[in-house]
């Protein structure tokens, strides 16, 4: 009797050991740095997103966003600096990594699930009641597990839409990328261009204090009237002034691209006059752009799964309304002073029929299928909107290269035109008029050529992003900041 007793008892404490190993297990793997997986993810679910900073935009052994902004800087490191601090990447990241986090949860419904309940007590006898008044020591414990044996495909349409939404994630991550290089891009080359165009100014200040020194000469040897020396001296103040607007739009440019950066607004930056490769024109057939545009742009590729996911959804609430079956096991123990040894185990399997859901289901199906159609009237209407996009990038792209080479010979012009109209009043057989007029001239036409480059500049980003191609490899194919300013 004494043997059955201590062999219940040593049974008795290594179920409750197993309880414990069991909580301790489930306990390191709610950890967030649990060593029975890594990064907290058992089910592999962040496989499907992409890293917060795509792999191409910045040198394997380089931190993210390391800029030195203390030496010049280049448009690849802009782009860089965007990518890593810019809060657009770190909010898209962060929805992808939860959408990884719901396809998690409709995985786990393919797995079973296991529970455990441990309790325990202590208790004194009354002396003047009872002829022992030891302690005495009482446990109860209990696992059950219970599995989804079939549901008529729920956790399938479940499955299938998390995975639909995780994809959309990823390519509207991939669409933000872009959408921040593109901004990047455009504003390192508003940089540019302002620099270029304080240049001019400056330049067109000189000249024209150069028409206004020699008016006041001729002024003051009596050879010409107070109006010459007036109108150059009015002349020479306008650009004076648009001298300092420039200074001023700098300044607004150099804050604007910081910030995209994810920089304070006040923080110095230099641009850098390496020369960068030659500009690609990818002025291909209009109509292949288009098709291109069709099977890359991210944000399609995100309106194609967010459609998809709408009609897994359908099936979802259809298979809603459909029975469950289900299979479960427990078994219960009790041991102790005070209490009678007992060993329960239980195994069964459940049905559990939808009867009436006081219409709800029927409605969700309804709203399931209504979803599915917004979405693909979306997608539909972002087709349209991609032909568009790209046409109009296209046409830009054009008229930009083809106002560069017309600039170019404007500027030339205008600047021999200068030459000849102040040499003539100097000479003193020409008039003010004419000098001032050719001096604004050159003014406008540098200023033109200035804007020129920087749509070239632009709209060729501007046509890689329409067709969802602005990476790495075409940011590397922009001119740096010494293209503007040189020309």
């Amino acid at each position: 009797m004494n043997i059955f007793r201590l062999n219940s008892k040593i049974k008795s404490i290594n179920w409750h050991l197993l309880l414990i190993v069991l909580a301790c297990f489930s306990s390191a793997l709610s950890a967030e740095e649990s060593i029975w997986y890594k990064d907290g993810d058992p089910l592999n679910t962040q496989i499907f997103t992409l890293p917060k900073i795509p792999d191409g935009y910045r040198e394997s052994n380089t931190p993210c966003g390391s800029v030195d902004l203390s030496k010049p800087i280049t448009l690849a490191e802009v782009a860089d600096a965007s990518l890593c601090n810019n809060p657009q990447t770190s909010e898209i990241w962060a929805s992808a990594r939860a959408q990884a986090a719901q396809l998690g949860i409709a995985k786990s419904a393919y797995l079973p699930s296991v529970s455990a309940n441990i309790s325990g007590g202590l208790g004194i006898s009354n002396p003047e009641s009872s002829t022992r008044s030891n302690p005495s020591v009482n446990l109860s414990t209990s696992l059950a597990a219970s599995y989804l044996l079939y549901d008529f495909g729920n956790r399938n349409a479940n499955l299938e839409n998390a995975r639909q939404l995780l994809l959309s994630a990823s390519a509207s991550q991939s669409s933000t990328v872009q959408t921040v290089l593109l901004s990047a891009t455009v504003a390192y080359y508003q940089v540019q261009a302002n620099i270029a165009a304080l240049d001019a100014a400056l330049q067109a200040e000189r000249a024209s204090e150069e028409s206004f020194k020699a008016a006041d000469a001729r002024y003051k040897a009596g050879v010409s009237t107070p109006a010459d020396k007036l109108q150059a001296q009015t002349a020479f103040a306008q650009l004076t002034l648009t001298r300092i607007t420039s200074e001023g739009n700098l300044q607004i440019a150099y804050g604007n691209l910081v910030n995209v950066m994810g920089l304070p607004a006040n923080q110095k930056v230099t641009l850098s006059t390496a020369a960068g490769n030659a500009p690609s024109t990818i002025l291909e057939d209009v109509n292949t752009l288009i098709e291109q545009a069709g099977t890359r742009r991210p944000d399609l590729m995100a309106s194609e799964a967010q459609l998809k996911a709408a009609q897994a959804n359908i099936d979802a609430s259809k298979a809603a309304t459909k029975p469950t079956i289900s299979i479960s096991t427990s078994n219960s123990l009790q041991d102790g002073s005070q209490l009678s040894s007992s060993n329960n185990s239980t195994l069964g399997i459940t049905v559990s029929i939808p009867l009436f859901g006081g219409y709800a289901p029927t409605y969700r199906i309804r709203a399931a299928e209504a979803t599915a159609d917004l979405r693909a009237a979306q997608r539909d209407r972002l087709k349209l909107q991609i032909s568009l996009d790209v046409w109009s990038a296209y046409q830009s792209l054009r008229t930009a290269l083809e106002s560069v080479t017309a600039t170019e010979v404007l500027v030339s012009s205008a600047e021999q035109s200068y030459r000849v109209a102040l040499g003539r009043y100097k000479a003193g057989v020409g008039n003010i008029i004419d000098t001032l007029n050719a001096q604004s001239a050159l003014a406008s036409a540098r200023q033109q050529k200035i804007q020129a480059s920087l749509n070239a500049n632009i709209t060729r980003a501007t046509l890689a992003q329409a067709m969802g191609a602005l990476d790495n490899a075409m940011i590397q194919s922009l001119p740096n900041a010494s293209t503007l300013s040189q020309n």
